[in-house]
């Protein structure tokens, strides 16, 4: 489902493997503010974002004394050869193995407590092999929202995710030499504000917060593991609606960006083109689809 690719910090040979769509970007040689630390950071950085547990919902996501369970579908954008061309452009890495992951959720809003409608949510993966490797991955949620006479409604979201992959991750230089399982373990978390509106075909909404990474990275082929030296601590905002056919089905949609890390290189040699290189910038889309249960509670 996920693979996500680190970097040997060695010399390549001079055999190493080029993807054929790859060959002429790898032509051009290694670009002005390359380095193989901020492209191994940005690898670990990007992909375990790719699995934060963003919002897909309103400020309330259901009326309280409601909820859900359904399905959400993530987008994982395909990397350019840029990207996926490692070791000084000598070798490219099998990023785009899923275009999608599918993650099965559930929310549940509580009854009122004044005018505060509280909520929970979970989400969970479980460790299907599927395209080359093993994931499993938790998700969870809490969060408040207000709704307000004429629609508005404001609220805020705490969130984190778990996620462990073992499989093939770094791939070998010859690509005819035998498999090492390799181990990916991150984390996210973090806290978004989140503004709606509520009407009685579709709830816009507009979420914004932060989200922190971290990671662990351990190469089987030579027993290293990977340092991330810029994990991902910055910005993070999805626009987005849901709405609801008929009583039961509810779906939502949004476009998530994590456009902005703060924490950049902390390599003290790290050349001056690190940080922008490093950068995550991940812009992507997720669909949520959902059955929802339960009688509300607002009289």
């Amino acid at each position: 489902m996920l693979t996500v690719l680190s970097l040997l910090l060695t010399t390549a040979p001079a055999q190493a493997y080029v993807d054929p769509a790859c060959e002429d970007e790898a032509a051009k040689g290694v670009p002005e503010g390359y380095s193989e630390q901020a492209q191994q950071d940005f690898l670990l950085n990007y992909f375990a974002l790719a699995t934060t547990l963003s919002p897909v919902h309103s400020a309330v996501p259901h009326a309280a004394g409601r909820g859900s369970i359904g399905l959400d579908v993530l987008v994982i954008p395909s990397l350019s050869c840029k990207r996926r061309l490692v070791l000084n452009y000598t070798k490219t890495e099998d990023t785009n193995k899923a275009p999608v992951a599918p993650r099965p959720r559930a929310i549940f809003s509580f009854p009122k407590v004044g005018p505060v409608v509280f909520y929970a949510g979970a989400a969970y993966i479980p460790p299907v092999p599927l395209f080359g490797t093993r994931n499993v991955i938790s998700s969870g949620e809490f969060g408040f929202g207000l709704p307000k006479e004429g629609g508005f409604e404001w609220g805020a979201r705490g969130h984190a995710t778990m996620m462990k992959t073992v499989g093939e991750i770094a791939t070998p230089f010859n690509p005819d030499d035998p498999s090492e399982l390799d181990l990916l373990v991150a984390s996210t978390f973090g806290m978004d504000v989140i503004v709606g509106w509520n009407t009685p075909a579709v709830n816009p909404y507009l979420a914004v917060g932060f989200t922190d990474v971290s990671t662990f990275f351990y190469i089987g082929d030579d027993g290293i593991v990977s340092n991330n030296k810029s994990p991902y601590f910055g910005l993070v905002a999805s626009l987005g609606a849901q709405g609801k056919i008929g009583e039961h089905f509810q779906w939502g949609g949004e476009l998530y960006a994590a456009p902005y890390n703060f924490m950049g290189i902390s390599d003290e040699d790290a050349a001056p083109g690190d940080a922008s290189f490093a950068a995550a910038r991940l812009i992507t889309a997720r669909l949520r689809a959902s059955y929802v249960f339960g009688r509300s509670s607002e009289g």
